[in-house]
């Protein structure tokens, strides 16, 4: 288990097209709100035919805001570029220039064993051109992981190659609506993508082989209004948080509130895990019953647990 809040921080990672010339203003007048991360996807998000246009406009909009940010002070979110290509990612690296000191690392999308090295070398020489830690998020949402009978050689093989730089991948990530593609499946707003079984079982493995080790963020929800819209999201969360998922790919701003309430730490919960780990160790026994004297705190068997709302707690907040 990552014993780090920074690896539980990442929270609402709000989607965005990096093209989009307004996202410099927004940020820097904080119409987002102040707890969130965000992604500007070169990616899917841009026609194959505008992909330089793109660039240009992600090198402007961090410059902008990088340049306002030395002025004044607003909410700076973490920030995530969605690249095509490992190549991308020391271009990149190197046309921020000074600005690259607000960028906090690069997502992979369709993470595989074909490009998992060559990844893996572009964030070590992100790391050798720049003053301070370029962290990667890889996805995991190429057809490679679909047939069972490789899936699991497939993912060790991946955590394998990701164990020489371990301490840089902030969070392994789920691409739901690409692994829902794939079968032709769409969930509505009522629906939880963990009654998806085909994706439910990749998810539950990805989980068994890297939820020891890193924090696997949960699926994308896309829907931001219509009916039920913010119940199917919290239904969803629910399942994230059950399975072992932590935080969630958000594409729309008003998301983000609603993520943020599902993911404070009721006060119980709170209150049993700084129990825990401030655990009497001169105490003859390691089991006892909660403050509220409502179930078993047991310190060997949920230390783990403990520390871990710890740091949610830390990032969003405690809820009576």
């Amino acid at each position: 288990m990552k014993n780090n809040i920074l690896y539980y921080s990442v929270g609402a990672l709000l989607y965005c097209p990096a093209c989009r010339k307004s996202i410099a203003d927004s940020i820097i007048h904080e119409d987002f709100g102040t707890n969130f991360s965000l992604a500007l996807c070169l990616e899917d998000t841009i026609n194959d035919n505008f992909v330089e246009g793109a660039e240009k406009a992600l090198l402007g909009s961090i410059q902008q805001i990088y340049e306002s940010f030395q002025s004044r002070q607003f909410y700076l979110p973490k920030i995530f570029i969605r690249v095509r290509s490992p190549r991308q990612i020391t271009k990149l690296t190197k046309a921020f220039g000074p600005s690259a000191e607000i960028i906090t690392g690069y997502i992979i999308p369709k993470f595989s064993t074909e490009n998992a090295n060559t990844y893996i070398q572009a964030i070590i020489q992100a790391n050798e051109l720049g003053a301070h830690p370029f962290y990667m998020m890889p996805i995991y949402e190429s057809s490679c992981i679909v047939n069972i009978k490789e899936r699991a050689d497939i993912l060790y093989r991946l955590k394998d190659s990701l164990s020489a730089i371990e301490e840089l991948v902030l969070n392994i990530r789920v691409g739901g609506n690409d692994l829902c593609h794939l079968f032709g499946f769409r969930r509505h707003a009522d629906e939880s993508i963990h009654r998806i079984r085909p994706i439910a079982d990749i998810f539950s493995d990805i989980i068994t082989v890297y939820g020891m080790d890193y924090v696997v963020s949960g699926p994308v929800w896309e829907y931001y209004s219509g009916v039920n819209w913010k119940e199917g999201l919290l239904s969803e969360i629910a399942d994230d948080k059950l399975c072992g998922f932590t935080g969630k790919t958000v594409i729309h701003p008003q998301q983000i509130p609603v993520l943020n309430r599902a993911y404070q730490v009721s006060r119980s919960d709170f209150d049993d895990a700084r129990s825990i780990i401030n655990w009497d160790m001169n105490c003859q026994t390691l089991v006892s019953g909660s403050p509220a004297k409502e179930r078993m705190n047991e310190y060997k068997t949920h230390q783990n647990w403990a520390q871990k709302i710890l740091f949610l707690a830390e990032v969003f907040g405690v809820k009576d």
